[in-house]
């Protein structure tokens, strides 16, 4: 578990996201409840995407026969992982003090997940914590991002985007799901800013042109220059070195030079930029 770094001080401060996942035993026979296993959680700041707290536990249940002796995964969770982990009402004052009052997220966490944290509750007598607002991704991918990486349940977005293998652990799974959310953010993010770009229609425009500069050293742009509070003013100083030469990739339409000189002082593309970096290397 890490310390907890307030993500916004005073009054105004904003309800904090907190991803979490449970690991359970699967019902085999008829009456057989769900037990948690494990309960992993990362708090994180909406604005910043920065990780405040990470709390993960094993959790021993109190009929111990429905935890397998052998886990079918190499890394799962097995009786003898258990056997001396905290039952839940040990752990209970912790997840309550990280989910309540808080937005909950997580992939079909409506349907599965916070079930299985008011049953936990419930079972020890005690009132379950209350979110004020659920972010379900397996809802709002599905909306949003379509059905392009086919049954949009975690693994198969995982190897959509290349991140390897669902490890069905809870830490593992929360940050697999905030992986997700980056790429998914990405790519809808693009498809929605520079729609001319990913549909290649800029390519029908004759008029081809290099990037040129005035003798302040200054891009010229058809439109005003605008400047974010997050993003220095374009100068020489602070112009990137292009890594591609002229007269090849170094061409582009005065379609695309227009939507990137607009996009220059766009304040989610820099807020994009910089909590996303690791996405876009």
């Amino acid at each position: 578990m890490e310390a907890f770094v307030p993500c916004q001080e005073g009054p105004a401060a904003e309800p904090e996201i907190v991803f979490f996942d449970l690991e359970t035993n699967v019902p085999n026979r008829a009456g057989q409840r769900f037990w948690v296993l494990e309960f992993g959680a990362i708090v994180v700041c909406p604005r910043k995407l920065v990780e405040l707290e990470i709390f993960s536990t094993l959790i021993r249940p109190k009929d111990l026969s429905v935890v397998a002796l052998r886990s079918g995964r190499c890394d799962g969770i097995t009786r003898e992982a258990v056997a001396n982990a905290p039952e839940f009402e040990e752990v209970a004052d912790k997840i309550f003090s990280l989910l309540n009052g808080r937005i909950w997220a997580g992939h079909n966490i409506q349907r599965f997940d916070c079930v299985r944290i008011k049953e936990a509750f419930a079972e020890i007598g005690r009132p379950a914590p209350v979110p004020v607002g659920i972010i379900d991704s397996l809802g709002v991918l599905s909306a949003k991002f379509g059905r392009r990486a086919g049954n949009m349940k975690m693994a198969s977005l995982a190897t959509y985007f290349g991140l390897g293998q669902q490890k069905h652990r809870s830490l593992d799974d929360v940050r697999m799901n905030l992986e997700v959310l980056k790429h998914c953010a990405t790519v809808l993010f693009l498809e929605s800013s520079l729609p001319s770009l990913l549909n290649s229609s800029w390519q029908s425009t004759p008029t081809i042109t290099t990037r040129s500069r005035s003798s302040t050293g200054k891009l010229i742009c058809n439109s005003r220059e605008e400047t974010s509070r997050k993003s220095p003013p374009t100068s020489i100083g602070h112009q990137r070195i292009v890594p591609y030469t002229r007269g090849s990739l170094g061409k582009m339409t005065e379609r695309v030079k227009t939507l990137l000189c607009k996009a220059q002082g766009s304040q989610p593309l820099n807020n994009l930029l910089k909590h996303s970096h690791s996405v876009l290397r």
